[in-house]
């Protein structure tokens, strides 16, 4: 049963981190992160059995505080970091840790768990990224295409490059850059570029993205002002090695070639209010999705500026004259962008979209009052893009 009406999972708690599983290309497996200040914090495990149309969910207890971000392993399908919240005397500061789940629990089954065994487990603390000395820690980044052995961390102004040894359980600290200037600074998020070979990052801080060379840790380039207000996501185009998305508290989505950034290639004005994220699909990059406070899910077709944008090519061979005639008037029409759906079934702020690993079509979001929505790309665009 294929179906496009979505399937919605209530947390008890609030919840802003979610994150899909990325080394699980078979199951569709996404984690959530619980903010909770009175009750022990979890990570939910979610299952999706798109036959069934049924969640299945297994719940780890994440002894720590409330969990901000959450990214796992490119390469292990047991091992995820997570930022949290940790108090000791009055002060709060946001530590980030390396985990394993349980073995049983690694790769996602549609099994749901036996009631002898719903006693809830706990995930397993391999290491911490130290972050004593460089403050706030804001996203632990995996290098995308590497084997889960090194990561990048943003704590307040500084940029932390480690290196996992020993299965993960020890984290050197391999190298470090620091944004200089006056004022407060502070990371907001970051991107590890999937593209030229995994040199390059792009990171916000208040109303700037920058570019940064990970071997020499220097800046590349600098987009100034690239939101009225603060940018709060980045997202690279899987295909397209020079495109970065961004995304902010001015309403807006902007796209920039960052060979040329000083104006963004394209705009999207579509949210009424702070946008949280973006995110290219991995499989069709016009496919966009973006959350926003404004409760909304929005999925966009930007399909002028995606690798494939004249659709499907024929072979001259195969077209009878008319056919011929016909296909190249369709190909001088131009290629419209165009907003596909709106998807509103969360009532808070939409703090996390993103894209299942395991299948193109399918996208969780996640709002601020524990709603996870599982949701597709409508069917007929499905078939528009593939046929």
């Amino acid at each position: 049963m294929e179906d496009d009406a979505p399937v919605i999972y209530g947390l008890e708690f609030q919840a802003r981190a979610l994150t899909p599983q990325t080394a699980e290309t078979d199951a569709i497996r996404f984690l959530v992160g619980t903010q909770s200040l009175r009750y022990d914090n979890q990570i939910h495990i979610i299952d999706f059995d798109d036959e069934n149309n049924i969640i299945n969910k297994n719940v780890l207890l994440h002894p720590v505080g409330e969990i901000w971000h959450i990214s796992t392993s490119p390469a292990d399908k047991g091992v995820l970091a997570t930022c949290y919240n940790k108090t000791s005397d009055t002060k709060v500061m946001t530590c980030a840790a390396v985990w394993r789940m349980p073995k049983e629990l690694e790769s996602g089954s549609h099994e749901s768990p036996d009631d002898s065994s719903s006693n809830t487990q706990t995930l397993e603390l391999l290491c911490h990224l130290d972050n004593t000395a460089h403050g706030n820690m804001a996203c632990v980044m995996w290098e995308p295409m590497g084997d889960g052995k090194k990561i990048i961390s943003l704590a307040d102004n500084n940029i932390l490059f480690w290196d996992l040894q020993e299965s993960s359980a020890k984290a050197a600290l391999s190298s470090s850059a620091a944004l200089e200037g006056k004022g407060q600074l502070k990371f907001t998020s970051g991107r590890w570029s999937p593209h030229h070979n995994c040199t390059q990052i792009a990171t916000a801080n208040d109303t700037t993205v920058r570019g940064w060379d990970t071997r020499s840790m220097r800046q590349i380039y600098c987009i100034e002002n690239a939101h009225g207000q603060l940018v709060r996501d980045l997202d690279f185009n899987p295909n397209k090695q020079y495109y970065l998305a961004s995304c902010g508290d001015d309403c807006k989505v902007k796209f920039w070639d960052t060979r040329n950034v000083t104006e963004p290639v394209k705009t999207l004005e579509e949210h009424s209010h702070w946008v949280w994220n973006v995110r290219y699909n991995h499989s069709h990059d016009q496919l966009i999705l973006t959350g926003s406070s404004d409760s909304r899910v929005i999925l966009s077709n930007m399909v002028s500026i995606s690798s494939e944008p004249f659709g499907h090519m024929v072979d001259d061979d195969e077209l009878s004259d008319q056919e011929d005639q016909h296909q190249e008037e369709k190909i001088k029409e131009p290629l419209q962008d165009s907003v596909i759906a709106t998807y509103e079934e969360h009532e808070d702020s939409v703090y996390a979209v993103e894209w299942s690993s395991a299948d193109p079509w399918l996208f969780a979001s996640l709002s601020y009052d524990g709603r996870l929505v599982i949701n597709r790309v409508p069917r007929a665009l499905k078939y528009h893009i593939l046929l």
